[in-house]
C-alpha cells in the first residue's frame, strides 16, 4: 500500500494548471505543467513514468506510466487539455477547485482532468506485486483541438496492452462506438469583373451553388447507404456550416468558401470520403473554369467501435449495470483501437456539463468510480484471464 496525495488535492492540482487546446493561436497553451504534475505524483509509487514531448511542440507532451509488468494489461487514458473558457460566465474560479453543494466546480472536473486523479487515487489500493499484468496510465494532449497526442501514441506504437478505458463524460455507462469527425474547406477561385457585364468575370458563387446541390445528393446517397440504429441519429450527417463569398454586389464574385462538417459512421474511413468529396465535386464544376480547391480544416478524427463481445465491453456492463451504447461526441478511442487495445469510453462526469461555464462534478459519483475502477484493475491486472 502507498501514500499518495489526497484526492481533492490532486483534482485541484490539475484543474489549477492552466491547459488550454484551441486551434485558434490565442487561446492554445502548452500542458506541460498538468504532465509533470502526473508525473511527480506517480514516480514514487513505483510506477515507470515516460514524458513523451509532441514533436515541435515542447510545451506538449503525453504521459504514459506503468505500474507491475508482463504481457496485455489495462489502460486507463485521459487527456489533459481543455477548451477555452467563457471569461466572466463563471460564478467561481475555473482554475480553483471549488467544493459547493455536494459538487465540486473548475474547469476539466468533468471534461476530464479528475478521472486521472480518480484513476491514481484506485490504483493506490494495489501493490506492483500483485499485478500479473500492467497498469499503464496515459494522460495526452491536444484532444479538444489536433488529437496530436493521440497521433503520437499511435505513431511510437505506445502503449502496448490489451484493454483500455478513456474516462470522457458519460454519466458511468460505457461507450463502445461513436461517429468520427470531418471538416473541409472548398474553395472555389473564378474571376472578377463589373457586374453589369457577366462575361467580364466567372462567378464562384454561382458555382458554389452547384456544390450545395451536389454536396446535398451526396448526404442523401450516404444517409440512404448507411444506417446504424445504436446512434439517437443514425445516420451520417452532414452539415453546411459556413460561407463566404465576394467583397461588393457590383462585382462578380471571384472567390467563395464552403466549410462543412461530416459525421460518418463506424465502418465509414474519413480517406474514402475525403476522395468521393473531392471527385464528386470536381465533376459539377467541369467545364466552368472555376478552380476547386478541397483541404481538411483538421485532420479529423475516425468513428470508433469495439466489438460488443470483447471482454472489456462485456464487464464494463456487468460492473455498471448498463448496455453499452454510442456516444454523439468524439474521443482518442478509435486511436488506441487502431493499436489493438480494445478501448470502452466511460468516465464519472456528464456530457453536458463538458464546454460550459461552472462546470462540474458530482460528489456522489467519486465513490462509485473509485470502486468501479479498482474492479477493473483487479479483473484485468491481478485477475487476468477470469470470466466476469
Amino acid at each position: 500500500m502507498h501514500n499518495t496525495p489526497d484526492l481533492l488535492e490532486m483534482i485541484d492540482g490539475l484543474i489549477s494548471a492552466p491547459s488550454v487546446s484551441s486551434v485558434n493561436a490565442a487561446f492554445d497553451q502548452g500542458n506541460r505543467q498538468v504532465i509533470e504534475r502526473l508525473a511527480n505524483w506517480l514516480d514514487p509509487l513505483g510506477y515507470q513514468v515516460e514524458i513523451m514531448p509532441l514533436a515541435g511542440q515542447p510545451d506538449k507532451a503525453n504521459l504514459i506510466a506503468t505500474l507491475g509488468s508482463g504481457p496485455g494489461g489495462l489502460v486507463l487514458a485521459g487527456h489533459t487539455d481543455t477548451v477555452p473558457w467563457d471569461e466572466g460566465r463563471w460564478n467561481v474560479d475555473p482554475f480553483s477547485l471549488t467544493q459547493k453543494d455536494n459538487r465540486l466546480y473548475g474547469l476539466g472536473t468533468s471534461d476530464m482532468k479528475a478521472f486521472l486523479a480518480l484513476a491514481i487515487e484506485a490504483a493506490s489500493r494495489f501493490d506492483a506485486s500483485q499485478f500479473r499484468e500492467p497498469l499503464i496510465l496515459i494522460a495526452t494532449a491536444d484532444e479538444e483541438s489536433s488529437m496530436a497526442g493521440a497521433r503520437a501514441l499511435v505513431d511510437a506504437r505506445r502503449p502496448q496492452a490489451r484493454y483500455a478505458v478513456i474516462g470522457e463524460p458519460t454519466g458511468l455507462r460505457p461507450i463502445r462506438m461513436h461517429k468520427g469527425i470531418l471538416m473541409e474547406a472548398i474553395h472555389l477561385r473564378g474571376r472578377s469583373g463589373h457586374s453589369s457585364d457577366p462575361s467580364l468575370g466567372n462567378n464562384a458563387l454561382e458555382g458554389m451553388h452547384k456544390v450545395i446541390g451536389e454536396l446535398i445528393r451526396w448526404r442523401t446517397e450516404l444517409q440512404a447507404g448507411h444506417h446504424n440504429p445504436l446512434f439517437d441519429v443514425p445516420t451520417p450527417t452532414l452539415n453546411l456550416g459556413h460561407i463566404h463569398g465576394g467583397d461588393n454586389p457590383n462585382r462578380i464574385c471571384a472567390d467563395c468558401e464552403l466549410h462543412i462538417d461530416l459525421r460518418p459512421l463506424p465502418g465509414m474511413e474519413i480517406e474514402a470520403l475525403r476522395h468521393t468529396l473531392q471527385t464528386r465535386l470536381a465533376g459539377v464544376i467541369e467545364g466552368s473554369g472555376l478552380e476547386l480547391d478541397c483541404h481538411p480544416l483538421f485532420e479529423g478524427t475516425p468513428a470508433m467501435e469495439t466489438d460488443a463481445a470483447s471482454e472489456i465491453v462485456r464487464t464494463s456492463e456487468v460492473l455498471t449495470g448498463y448496455d453499452a451504447t454510442s456516444a454523439a461526441f468524439g474521443t482518442e478511442a478509435p486511436y488506441l483501437n487502431s493499436m489493438g487495445i480494445d478501448t470502452v469510453v466511460l468516465g464519472p462526469g456528464d456530457i453536458d456539463q463538458a464546454h460550459q461555464p461552472d462546470e462540474y462534478l458530482a460528489c456522489d459519483r467519486i465513490e462509485p468510480t473509485l470502486e468501479l475502477l479498482r474492479q477493473l484493475i483487479t479483473r484485468f491486472c491481478l485477475a487476468p484471464g477470469s470470466r466476469t
